[in-house]
């Protein structure tokens, strides 16, 4: 939790320092002076995450968005505005469910938390999904628990050569340029 809160921190100090960042530029015999500042104000979502690039490895957030599997968790990320928590250097580790194992939810949940009064109990929710490091599903086989970025810790088990964590099976697992995702056939909980 405390990497998330430092991670925020130093996002939200990138996005003041740019935003008062001018530029100057000569049209003609007219000097103009534009604060950049104003000129995002028309966009709302700003941040790593909404920076494109065609030369890396796409990152956790970019491997999800394009995933036809995952579209609930996207929406809900978005919903939540945690993006640029995705896309930061890592090592990640996120467990993301499918769109079919937030439909396993009573009916109503997913609508629910979508809601924007409902946004620090989903991006609580979400954090449980997410922890530091960089593990494959064979190396996981060795913890007993993790500590996830909502503060909670989860049990990992083991079943043959079946790896569950919080209760969610992992079935799938790929790499990305700031950690790794492990698909996951359940949605996360906290205990409480």
């Amino acid at each position: 939790m405390k990497t998330t809160i430092k991670l925020l921190f130093v996002s939200a100090a990138m996005l003041v320092f740019s935003a008062c960042k001018n530029e100057t530029k000569t049209e003609g015999d007219t000097t103009v002076v534009e604060n950049s500042a104003t000129a995002n104000s028309a966009s709302e979502r700003q941040g790593q995450a909404f920076i494109e690039g065609d030369e890396s490895t796409p990152n956790i957030l970019q491997i999800a968005i394009d995933s036809p599997d995952h579209t609930t968790l996207v929406a809900a990320v978005q919903a939540a505005n945690l993006e640029n928590a995705l896309v930061n250097a890592g090592p990640l580790m996120v467990f993301a469910p499918t769109n079919a194992a937030f439909e396993a939810l009573p009916a109503g949940t997913v609508e629910n938390l979508l809601k924007p009064e409902n946004k620090d109990q989903l991006a609580a929710i979400l954090k449980n999904h997410v922890t530091p490091g960089n593990y494959s599903k064979d190396f996981l086989k060795k913890f007993k628990k993790l500590g996830q970025a909502g503060g909670h810790d989860v049990t990992v088990e083991t079943k043959g050569d079946d790896v569950y964590v919080g209760g969610a099976k992992i079935i799938a697992s790929v790499p990305a340029g700031n950690g790794i995702i492990h698909v996951v056939d359940k949605v996360i909980l906290p205990a409480n």
